[in-house]
């Protein structure tokens, strides 16, 4: 464990400064959408090479961008005029044996199958055209990859590279991620159709008020004109408040599609539920990190952890395993109320060695000799590392 190190945290806490901001972006997002893509396609990749060489090959596939389409939202309807583009870039092995294998093929049907099942009225066939462009990964990379899978070791670093992660999530932060998942269940979705997918939530805290501000948009079709809109849309500022008033004792105001303007019949409406149709565009790495959440008061990494291999990449592994470390801190040592967890990988040495892994514990009031026990809970993470593979095969993780 000479690489583990356990330190106060000295700091002021998060939720006690006079203001705090966090954000997260839904699941129709189009940084988002860039995420989960990516993400599935790392899977399904690992996948094929489990399946065709016996072992997950080399790939890094996080390089996705969204170009915004045209539509035509309206009261009760409108069409979508001009399609959605997905780029998905990146890299990965693509044949065996001088045999092609179908990596731009499966990109396409992961994309496609993705949307069917997370964005209801976005048409693959009608409204997505998806463009693979995935190439040969550098010999360099690919032979360090092959170093340890040839030899049955613990996985070589692919980088040197960082990941944090911090535990618990404070008021704020359970009130903007319950926000957003509030709204994008299953059961929302049934009672309220007229909810699209592409949601924002961010909030804001000065003191003990906190400000959540919803980007909603809405369906059109579901939404007969500016009085139904404006009726629907203060049921979901009433959902959202009842939510908050569950996860805080602090006072909460909400506010939704707050740069509509009535008066010139401009509001917040798409054909499909999200943004990409028109308004916005997207790319991978642009919006949550791994525990869900953009946190400025907090420590984040800009590694952007979807689509990169889940053996050797340490812009994915290090984050994941850092909030892993940090929770388990946090849930098993009583004596422990907050904590941060930073690691550090070095190219070319093993995943479960870094250079560092630094614990920062918070703990009550009095309590002492918590070092020892917060050493063993980093280094099982640690040592467990070579295998947290298949927990992301496993889709055990989200990385957005």
């Amino acid at each position: 464990m000479v690489n583990v190190v356990v330190t106060d945290i000295t700091f002021e806490p998060v939720y006690e400064q006079e203001a705090e901001i966090v954000e997260r972006k839904g699941t129709g997002h189009p940084d988002t959408i860039c995420d989960c893509v990516a993400e599935e396609l790392s899977v399904e990749l690992s996948k094929l090479y489990i399946e065709e060489f016996g072992a997950v090959m080399h790939h890094n596939v996080d390089k996705a961008l969204l170009v915004g389409g045209v539509a035509d939202p309206v009261f009760g309807g409108g069409k979508v005029i001009s399609p959605i583009e997905i780029y998905i870039v990146g890299r990965a092995l693509s044949e065996k044996d001088g045999n092609p294998l179908p990596v731009e093929e499966i990109a396409i049907e992961v994309v496609r199958n993705w949307i069917k099942k997370n964005i209801r009225h976005l048409d693959p066939d009608r409204h997505l055209i998806i463009k693979p462009r995935i190439k040969p990964g550098s010999k360099d990379l690919v032979d360090l990859f092959l170093r340890f899978q040839q030899k049955g070791e613990v996985p070589l670093a692919n980088d040197t590279s960082f990941g944090v992660g911090f535990a618990p999530f404070d008021d704020l932060e359970r009130v903007v991620y319950e926000t957003e998942r509030l709204l994008n269940s299953e059961d929302f979705k049934r009672e309220h159709p007229e909810v699209g997918e592409d949601i924002k939530v961010m909030g804001v805290r000065i003191g003990n008020r906190i400000r959540i501000t919803v980007a909603c948009a809405f369906v059109s079709k579901y939404v007969k004109d500016m009085k139904d809109y404006l009726e629907k849309k203060e049921v979901v500022k009433r959902k959202v408040e009842e939510r908050a008033s569950t996860l805080t004792d602090k006072k909460v105001e909400v506010f939704v599609n707050t740069a509509d303007d009535p008066q010139r019949e401009s509001v917040y409406i798409t054909v499909t539920g999200t943004s990409a149709e028109q308004g916005d565009d997207g790319q991978v790495g642009r919006g949550n990190r791994v525990n869900g959440l953009i946190t400025p008061y907090r420590p984040m990494s800009l590694e952007a952890a979807a689509g990169k291999n889940p053996i050797s990449h340490i812009g994915k592994i290090y984050n994941v395993v850092a909030n892993l470390i940090a929770d388990r801190v946090v849930k098993e040592v009583e004596e422990v109320e907050e904590a941060y967890c930073y690691i550090v990988s070095q190219i070319g040495k093993p995943i479960n060695e870094p250079q560092v892994c630094d614990v920062k514990v918070r703990t009550k009031k009095g309590a002492k000799g918590v070092e020892e026990v917060v050493k063993e809970i980093a280094q099982e993470e640690l040592d467990k590392m070579p295998t947290t593979w298949k927990r992301f095969i496993n889709k055990e993780f989200s990385v957005a």
